[in-house]
């Protein structure tokens, strides 16, 4: 087994048995994370360093989602680290005038049921298909974080899965 520890709002600790697969590792782990640009091993050697990404401050009713569910059980699990708005930082696209939430739409949601106005967040790009996910939220009458539906894990795994499955099916026949 492997772990990534985050420290600092960019940088990490990775750890595991065999440093050769550490490379993979964080390529994999920077897909929901490319704001934490330096990782460091257990005696604080650097292993792989990135550009430092811009962070930006975002007030929620500035952000798109581009999904319409949330898990509830996520909710639970991200309450226990999540103490405050600077603790979220979740990847965007521009778009009109606002911005398109691409990942992080349970720290969306956590952050609008505590109150808070803003999110940090880094751009970042996108296929095409994120705008058929967009629109298809302001059809639910999804426009900000407060908007999407919160549901139970199983509902979240059906509903959602369902619509990604279906979505992606027809794309292919086209």
């Amino acid at each position: 087994p492997y772990e990534v520890e985050i420290i600092s709002h960019s940088e990490a600790v990775i750890r595991g048995a065999d440093p050769e697969n550490y490379p993979a590792i964080i390529e994999d782990f920077r897909f929901y994370t490319p704001h934490i640009t330096r990782f460091y091993d257990e005696n604080r050697c650097i292993v792989k360093e990135f550009t430092a990404r811009q962070i930006l401050t975002l007030q929620l009713n500035q952000i798109q989602p581009s999904q319409f569910y949330v898990d509830e059980d996520k909710i639970a699990a991200i309450s226990s680290f999540i103490q405050e708005p600077d603790d979220i930082i979740i990847q965007v696209l521009p778009h009109q005038d606002r911005y398109i939430s691409l990942d992080g739409h349970t720290r969306l949601y956590y952050a609008a049921m505590k109150g808070w106005q803003s999110v940090r967040a880094v751009t970042e790009t996108a296929d095409n298909w994120v705008y058929s996910f967009v629109e298809e939220a302001r059809k639910r009458n999804v426009h900000t974080p407060k908007d999407l539906m919160l549901v139970s894990h199983k509902e979240y795994l059906e509903k959602w899965y369902r619509f990604c499955d279906d979505f992606f099916a027809r794309a292919k026949d086209k």
